[in-house]
């Protein structure tokens, strides 16, 4: 045996070419999709962190009296 397939005509190979390259482009798109999930996440996470900080210091900055009795 020399290593290769014996399959016949060419075109079960290239079914499973294109399979193959059909598969990577599924995997590429899927990647791409999880990566905005989580850059959308973090992005979120972050004016979350930045509107608490706003409010923190806006109540910090506010001066309360209260009335003497």
């Amino acid at each position: 045996m020399t290593g290769e397939e014996v399959s016949g005509p060419p075109g079960p190979k290239m079914f499973r070419l294109f399979f193959f390259v059909g598969a990577g482009v599924f995997c590429t798109f899927a990647i791409n999709k999880w990566r905005d999930y989580e850059r959308k996440m973090i992005m979120k996470q972050q004016q979350q962190a930045k509107g608490i900080a706003e409010i923190q210091s806006s109540s910090d900055a506010v001066d309360i009296h209260k009335p003497l009795n």
